[in-house]
C-alpha cells in the first residue's frame, strides 16, 4: 500500500529542486535509448510483451498483473534494455485491449474499464461496435503517446511538485473525486448518492487503516483483507449484464453487422481533441497521486468531460455519446505512465503492474529514486520510449483484430457466456485466492442486477468503493498533523473545495428551475435503469434494503474503537439520511401516480428469466466447490451450452477444449490459480 508523499516529508515541506543534466546530456541521453531500443532483437521483446498485454486485456478481469506476471522469468535471462521493453510493452497495452469486452459484451475488461459500459457498450448495442472500437483504439494511444510526454517533462518538474502535495490537499481530492457520483447519476441525484455511500461502505470492510480493528467482518477471516476491486467490479457489472443478457436469449446488439464507423470514429476522436487532452491529464495526475489508481482516474475523466460539456450536450451522455468513450481511454493509458513517476522517482509504485517493474529494475541493480535521473538516465528514456512505441503498436494490432472482435456483439450472448461465467469466476478469485469470494460475486450479481433495474446507477457507487480507503486514511494523517483551521485554509485545498462545492450549487439550481417548469410532474430520470424496469414497488424495496444496511452498520460501527468507527459513522448517517429522503420520495410518488399492471405483468416475466439465469451461476459456483473449477467448467460448459445456448454435440466439444486449454494455460504460463475443490484430484492440485 502506497504511503502519501506528504507523509513522506512532513505534511508538504518545499522540496529542493531535483538536480538534471543539461539539455545536450539529455538529449544524447535519449537518442542513445532510442537507438537502443530500435535494435531488432530489443524491438521483438518489445513486441512480446505487447501481445502479451492484449492477450491477457481481453480476458475479463486479469489486468496487467497476469500480463507481467507471464514475462517475469525472462527478465532474468535478457538484457536490462531488452527486459525493460518486454515488462514496458505489457504494462503500456493492457489498457488497451480491456476496452473490447466492455464495449461488445458489457462485462469489464478491468475494474477501469467499466465506465466505457455507459457509452462504448450503449454505442455497441446500437450496432455501432465499430465506431466505438474506432474511438477507444485511437483514444488509448493517444492517451500513451501523452503519457509519455507527461513523463518526459516529469524528470525535472514532478518530484517538488509532488512534495508539497501533502494529505490535506489529497484528501481534499478524494472527496473530490467521490463527489462525481453526483454528476455520474443522469439525472437522479439521490439515487447517485445513495449509491456512491453503499460504496464507500463497503469499502470500509476489513482492517481499519489507522485502528487495530476488523470491521463489518461477521467473524469471517475471509473478509479480514476487504473486498477485493476486481471481485466487486465483476459482481456488480459482469455477472449482473450475464443474468440480464442470458434471461433474454438475444445478442448484445440488433442486427448482423457491425456498421461502418472507422471513419466515423477517427473523425469523433478530431473533433473532440481537447478531451483527448483533458482525460489524459487527469490520468497522469490519477496515476501519479497514491491511492487513485486508474480506476477512479477514468471515472474522473469521464466526470470532467460530462461536466464541461455544453448544457445541451449533456443529455447524451450514457446514451453512446463519444466524448464518454475518449475521455477515459485517453485518462486510461496515461495513469500507467503517471504511475511510473513515483515508481521511478520516489521507488513507491501505485499499482502491481508498477510494483513489478520496480522488481525487474532492482534485478539488474538499478535502484529507483532521485538519483536515478543523474546516474541511469538512459534507463530513464528507454522506459519513456518503450511506452510510447508500445501504445502506438498495440493500437495498430487492435485495429487488424478489431474486425472479427466487434462481430461477438452479434453472436447470441448464451453462446459467449458459457466461458464467460468461468473467466468472470476465475478473475475475481485472483487477488485473494480464496473460494468464498465467488459467494460475494453472487450476490454482488444480485445487488447489482437490482441497482440496474431500479435505477441505482453504479458508477458512484464503484468510484466510492475505491475511493473509501485513501479517503479514511488522508483523513486521519491530516486530523493528526494538523488542526482544522491550518488545513481548511491551505490553497490548494480552498481551490478543490470550490471545484467541489460550486457544480453542485449549479446542479441543484438547475434541479430546482426544471422541477418548477415542469408540469404534470413528468417521472424522473430512471438513472442507470435498463431493460423492463422494475414497479415502484421493488423500487422502495430496495431503497429500504439500503436504508435498513446503513442503520445496521451504525448500529455494528459503535462497538469498535473510537478511530475506526468514526469514518464508517460518518457515511453510515449520510447514507441512511439520503436513503430516507429517496425512500420518501418515492412514496410520494407512488402515491400521486398509482401503479402501472403493465410494467407489474413485464416485471414478474423479467424475474422468472433471470432467476432462472441466476440458478445457472449459482449452480456452477456449488461445482466449484466440490470439483474445482476445471471439473467444474468441464461439467457445467457443455452442459449450459447445449441446455440455453443450443449449441451442436461437435461445437460444445470444440468449445470445452478450447476454454479448457486456455485455462490450462493461464495457470502454467501466467501463474493464474484456479480453485480448488473438495473432491478435485491431486494431479489437478499440482
Amino acid at each position: 500500500m502506497s504511503l502519501p508523499f506528504g507523509a513522506l516529508t512532513g505534511g508538504g515541506a518545499t522540496a529542493a529542486v531535483l538536480p538534471v543534466k543539461d539539455t545536450s546530456s539529455m538529449l544524447d541521453a535519449a537518442l542513445s535509448a532510442l537507438g537502443a531500443l530500435l535494435d531488432p532483437t530489443t524491438l521483438a521483446f518489445l513486441l512480446a510483451g505487447v501481445l502479451a498485454g492484449l492477450v491477457i486485456g481481453i480476458i475479463p478481469g486479469l489486468g496487467g498483473t497476469g500480463a507481467v506476471a507471464i514475462l517475469l522469468p525472462f527478465v532474468f535471462i535478457i538484457e536490462p534494455h531488452q527486459a525493460l521493453a518486454l515488462i514496458v510493452g505489457a504494462v503500456a497495452v493492457v489498457h488497451t485491449s480491456d476496452t473490447i469486452s466492455s464495449v461488445l459484451i458489457g462485462i469489464p475488461g478491468s475494474a477501469s474499464a467499466t465506465v466505457l459500459m455507459l457509452d462504448g457498450h450503449e454505442m455497441a448495442k446500437q450496432g455501432q461496435g465499430a465506431r466505438a472500437l474506432a474511438i477507444a483504439f485511437l483514444s488509448s494511444m493517444a492517451g500513451g503517446l501523452l503519457g509519455a510526454v507527461g513523463l518526459t517533462l516529469s524528470i525535472p518538474l514532478a518530484r517538488p511538485l509532488v512534495l508539497n502535495l501533502g494529505s490535506p490537499e489529497l484528501f481534499m481530492l478524494t472527496v473530490l473525486g467521490i463527489s462525481l457520483a453526483a454528476l455520474l447519476s443522469r439525472g437522479n441525484m439521490l439515487k447517485g448518492l445513495v449509491a456512491g455511500a453503499f460504496g464507500l461502505l463497503l469499502g470500509e470492510v476489513g482492517a481499519a487503516p489507522a485502528a487495530a480493528d476488523y470491521r463489518f467482518t461477521f467473524g469471517t477471516l475471509f473478509l479480514n483483507e476487504g473486498l477485493d476491486l476486481v471481485a466487486v467490479a465483476l459482481g456488480i457489472f459482469g455477472i449482473a449484464e450475464v443474468v440480464s443478457l442470458v434471461a433474454r436469449k438475444t445478442s448484445v446488439a440488433a442486427g448482423s453487422g457491425i456498421g461502418s464507423g472507422w471513419g466515423i470514429g477517427l473523425r469523433d476522436v478530431l473533433r473532440h481533441w481537447t478531451h483527448v487532452l483533458r482525460g489524459a491529464f487527469v490520468g497522469i495526475w490519477a496515476g501519479v497521486l497514491p491511492g487513485i489508481g486508474a480506476t477512479a482516474g477514468t471515472w474522473m475523466a469521464y466526470g470532467q468531460a460530462r461536466a464541461t460539456a455544453r448544457k445541451k450536450g449533456k443529455n447524451k451522455f450514457g446514451k453512446g455519446d463519444p466524448r464518454g468513450i475518449i475521455a477515459p481511454e485517453s485518462a486510461n493509458n496515461s495513469v500507467e505512465a503517471g504511475d511510473l513517476i513515483p515508481t521511478l522517482l520516489f521507488g513507491i509504485p501505485g499499482g502491481a503492474p508498477a510494483a513489478l517493474l520496480l522488481g525487474a529494475l532492482l534485478v539488474f541493480g538499478i535502484e529507483p529514486g532521485p538519483r536515478i535521473i543523474t546516474d541511469h538516465l538512459d534507463i530513464v528514456y528507454t522506459i519513456v520510449w518503450a511506452f510510447a512505441l508500445a501504445s502506438v503498436i498495440g493500437a495498430a494490432l487492435c485495429f487488424l483484430f478489431s474486425f472479427p472482435l466487434a462481430k461477438l456483439s452479434f453472436v447470441r450472448f448464451p453462446v459467449l457466456a458459457g466461458g464467460l461465467i468461468v473467466i468472470l469466476f476465475t478473475s475475481g478469485f485472483q487477488e485473494s485466492q480464496q473460494i468464498a469470494v465467488l459467494q460475494i460475486m453472487l450476490l454482488l450479481g444480485a445487488i447489482g442486477w437490482l441497482m440496474k433495474s431500479t435505477g441505482f446507477p453504479r458508477a458512484p457507487f464503484l468510484i466510492g468503493f475505491v475511493l473509501s480507503v485513501p479517503l479514511e486514511r488522508y483523513y486521519y494523517l491530516t486530523a493528526n498533523l494538523y488542526s482544522f483551521s491550518e488545513w481548511a485554509l491551505r490553497p490548494g485545498v480552498l481551490v478543490m473545495a470550490a471545484v467541489l462545492v460550486v457544480p453542485l450549487i449549479l446542479a441543484a439550481l438547475r434541479w430546482a428551475k426544471a422541477r418548477a417548469g415542469r408540469s404534470g410532474g413528468g417521472s424522473a430520470d430512471d438513472g442507470d435503469a435498463e431493460g423492463t424496469q422494475a414497479p415502484r414497488t421493488w423500487e422502495m424495496t430496495v431503497t429500504g434494503g439500503f436504508l435498513v444496511v446503513f442503520v445496521g452498520g451504525l448500529v455494528l460501527a459503535q462497538g469498535y474503537s473510537e478511530q475506526a468507527r468514526l469514518v464508517p459513522t460518518l457515511v453510515c448517517v449520510l447514507g441512511t439520511a439520503l436513503a430516507a429522503l429517496a425512500l420518501t420520495v418515492q412514496v410520494y410518488r407512488r402515491r400521486t401516480r398509482g401503479r402501472d399492471d403493465v410494467v407489474a405483468a413485464a416485471w414478474r416475466q423479467e424475474l422468472g428469466w433471470v432467476a432462472h439465469a441466476f440458478g445457472w451461476l449459482v449452480g456452477f459456483v456449488v461445482l466449484v466447490y466440490v470439483l474445482g473449477l476445471l471439473l467444474a467448467a468441464l461439467v457445467f460448459v457443455p452442459v449450459f451450452l447445449r441446455l440455453v445456448a443450443q449449441l451442436r454435440p461437435r461445437a460444445i466439444a470444440i468449445y470445452t477444449v478450447a476454454l479448457l486449454g486456455v485455462l490450462v494455460a493461464l495457470q502454467t504460463f501466467a501463474d493464474i490459480a484456479l480453485p480448488v475443490g473438495y473432491l478435485t484430484p491431486a494431479i489437478l492440485v499440482a
